[in-house]
């Protein structure tokens, strides 16, 4: 499976730029997923719904389907969080997955960068970053990425596809 992850402090832009990588992406005939790491507690149903109320009821999983979308919710009870790689494992078949979080995963990754957060760059304490996405210019040997250019982004994953992957 193909992977390539977006690492970045928080409004960096990651989840803007991601979601344009993901139409240019798609619109050129890749089947592409996201893993998205939330560092917090979630929900995805609603106090009163049905699902809702049996996950609570003690239900492990619950899976909800339509004509339109399915999504399976998965109670942990204690268990430990899954990892990158087990999470892949959840998914379907695709061309490639786009990874948002995990940044202390080893896979290969995007460094979203602003300056004017003031949070320092990453790339220089994780070897996995590949290239930064960045709003102006910054001191690296890295390859540079617009970050208001999404079609850039698309282009230099695209000319990786060969390349990527998880260990």
């Amino acid at each position: 499976m193909k992977v390539i992850g977006f690492a970045g402090w928080s409004g960096s832009g990651k989840t803007t730029l991601v979601e344009q990588v993901i139409r240019l992406l798609e619109a050129r005939g890749l089947a592409v997923s996201l893993v998205k790491h939330a560092h917090h507690e979630f929900e995805i149903d609603h106090p009163g719904k049905d699902s809702y109320r049996h996950r609570h009821a003690g239900c492990r999983e619950v899976l909800v389907t339509s004509a339109n979308r399915w999504a399976v919710m998965h109670e942990l009870r204690g268990r430990s969080e899954l990892t990158l790689n087990e999470a892949l494992a959840q998914l379907s078949p695709c061309d490639l997955v786009l990874v948002e979080g995990f940044k202390h995963e080893p896979f290969p990754k995007i460094e979203i960068y602003r300056a004017e957060i003031g949070k320092p760059l990453l790339f220089p304490n994780d070897p996995q970053i590949i290239a930064l996405a960045s709003d102006g210019p910054v001191d690296t040997t890295l390859p540079q990425l617009d970050l208001n250019q999404p079609a850039m982004v698309a282009d230099f994953i695209i000319g990786r596809l060969p390349m990527l992957g998880c260990s």
